[in-house]
Order: structure tokens, then sequence, then C-alpha cells
């Protein structure tokens, strides 16, 4: 089977310093000051009180599957899934490098990094 082809994400501004530490291998989320609430997709404004004030923290690469869909008529089949992240967040991202068949809801994953096409590598999940 052969490896799935990854479009390369937009790198704006605001998502930068995501990409620049995705680069070295972090998983950037943002935390709110204002209200005390981490979130994912990186953006400034906080998704819970609107505040524009929230800044960058590491996160821990590991998590548990919270729901998942094996997309297996695909030229390429693959594994899309929300990931919780012990930080909290919930994250859409895919699960590689494992069976389909051993993908379950609750089942702890950590942090691969895969290239894409001419950009930087993107946050992926394997079964720990």
């Amino acid at each position: 089977m052969a490896e799935r082809k990854i479009t390369p994400p937009a790198i704006n501004p605001e998502t930068k310093p995501f990409w620049d530490a995705a680069a070295k291998g972090q998983l950037l989320i943002k935390k709110c000051l204002a209200c005390g609430e981490l979130h994912y997709y990186p953006r400034s404004i906080c998704p819970f009180c609107h505040s524009d004030r929230t800044e960058w923290q590491a996160a821990s690469g590991k998590g548990t599957v919270y729901s998942f869909s094996v997309m297996v008529r695909a030229p390429e089949p693959y594994a899309l899934a929300y990931v919780e992240l012990a930080e909290g967040p919930r994250i859409m991202t895919n699960i590689v490098d494992c069976k389909f068949d051993d993908i379950k809801i609750g089942k702890p994953v950590t942090l691969v990094w895969k290239p894409s096409e001419g950009g930087p590598a993107v946050p992926m999940f394997t079964l720990a």
C-alpha cells in the first residue's frame, strides 16, 4: 500500500509559530489568559470567551482516540480521527502506522509527524 500524500497546510502570520514549532517536532496549543481554556486549532481569538489574550503552550503529544472513521474506499485508505489530547483539547487528525482494526475509542495514542508534499510536517498520531 502506498503512503498517502499529504497536502501542505496553508501558513499565515497567525499560525506561523505553530508550524515553526512543528518543524522542531513540538506540538503547540493555545491557552486563553482570560478564561484559562486550552484550544486547538491554533488561532489568536479564544473560541470560548472570544478574548484575544492567548498564548502558545507546548502539548505533551499524548492523548486518546475520541472518535474515528476508516476510509477504506479511498485510493490510499486512511483513518480520520478526533484525538483528545492529555491537556484536554480535541484535534482532528489521522491515526497512522497501525492496523485499522486495532484502532478503538479510548485507546492511547502518541504524536508522530508526517511530511507533507513540499510543506511542513503535520501532526498525526499512532497507537501507543
